[in-house]
């Protein structure tokens, strides 16, 4: 299996400045998915299951286009020009920067002669009597070229491949009601006060555009309300007489109806996908999966200038659920 390309300044800044500082707090080692088409850093899909959300914490992909990347890309297999490997994602994030620095050195730096290449190699370290593979970054400088090597998995044979690409495809499914959160920050600011209350959140969307968090221990109940917000989906109207209630007997009640779900999640998963915000999305959204199968967060981003999706970019979270929902 052969993997090169040659990063754009765009695409090396989109990783440096964004992607990996969030896939770094999510967790310390992710997968590296190399298509003909796409690029994916993935974080948690080979859990125990090999398909959705497992309880070692959330999933996490980052999916680009390869042109978004790369100005020129090359990969190929004998597993359908896939490959895939691990690797320690602070070990990957300090060679691209170090990249970076000797590349802001050259004379001809933003010229595509002078662009960084990646590629996949084998190499027999010192000490060692068998070649191991690793992530090579070849950059030129002012006056000498730099080689960098980061250590990384094995490629991933074919039928973990197959487990990735079927992991992939079973997170495909939208929730049917998808609520826009305006201000992660705020978000964020609620979920850390929450946390010394307790370790499991109940998250409940409505169909009529509310997100509601709480905790609940055998002392005290504690939560917050997001209301109105913007809804992609199926949505629904709310009933007047139910704006006189609390929010947790309205959120029960819209739960009766069906036009609602709730589920539990871990306290801790929720902050580490709230570490996402570092990639700087434009909008994010929050929904529960059909039949409380997991709660997801999808962030958007948009084409510079504009208010359309672009769509070379897909990033999302989907979090275990501890309890199987309302």
């Amino acid at each position: 299996m052969k993997f090169k390309a040659f990063f754009t300044d765009d695409g090396i800044a989109l990783l440096d400045k964004r992607f990996l500082p969030a896939m770094d707090k999510v967790g310390r080692v992710c997968h590296v998915y190399l298509t003909p088409t796409h690029v994916m850093l993935l974080h948690n899909l080979l859990g125990p299951t090999g398909t959705g959300p497992d309880g070692g914490g959330p999933q996490c992909v980052a999916q680009f286009a390869k042109d978004l990347l790369f100005r020129e890309y090359s990969v190929s297999s004998r597993n359908g020009n896939r490959v895939a490997f691990a690797v320690d994602v602070a070990l990957l994030h300090r060679a691209l920067r170090s990249a970076l620095a000797v590349h802001a050195q050259s004379p001809a730096a933003g010229d595509a002669s002078a662009a960084i290449q990646v590629k996949l190699v084998n190499k027999l370290p010192a000490g060692s009597r068998s070649a191991s593979p690793f992530l090579t970054f070849e950059t030129k400088g002012a006056r000498s070229a730099v080689v960098q090597d980061v250590p990384i998995s094995r490629p991933l044979s074919r039928s973990d491949v197959e487990r990735l690409q079927a992991a992939l495809d079973s997170a495909q499914e939208l929730p049917q009601t998808l609520v826009q959160v305006p201000d992660l920050p705020q978000l964020q600011s609620l979920v850390d006060r929450l946390k010394n209350v307790g370790d499991l959140l109940t998250v409940a969307v409505t169909q009529y555009g509310d997100l509601h968090l709480h905790v609940a221990t055998s002392l005290v109940t504690v939560g917050s309300e997001f209301r109105k917000l913007r809804i992609l989906g199926v949505r629904a109207t709310a009933f007047v007489g139910d704006q006189n209630l609390s929010a947790s007997t309205r959120t029960d009640m819209a739960i009766e109806r069906g036009e609602a779900l709730s589920v539990q999640v871990n306290m801790k998963h929720l902050a580490k996908s709230l570490q996402c915000h570092l990639a700087k999305p434009d909008c994010t959204f929050y929904g529960i999966a059909p039949g409380g199968a997991c709660l997801t967060v999808i962030f958007q981003y948009f084409i510079p200038g504009t208010r359309l999706t672009d769509k070379s970019i897909s990033f999302y979270c989907r979090l275990p659920v501890l309890d199987p929902g309302s």
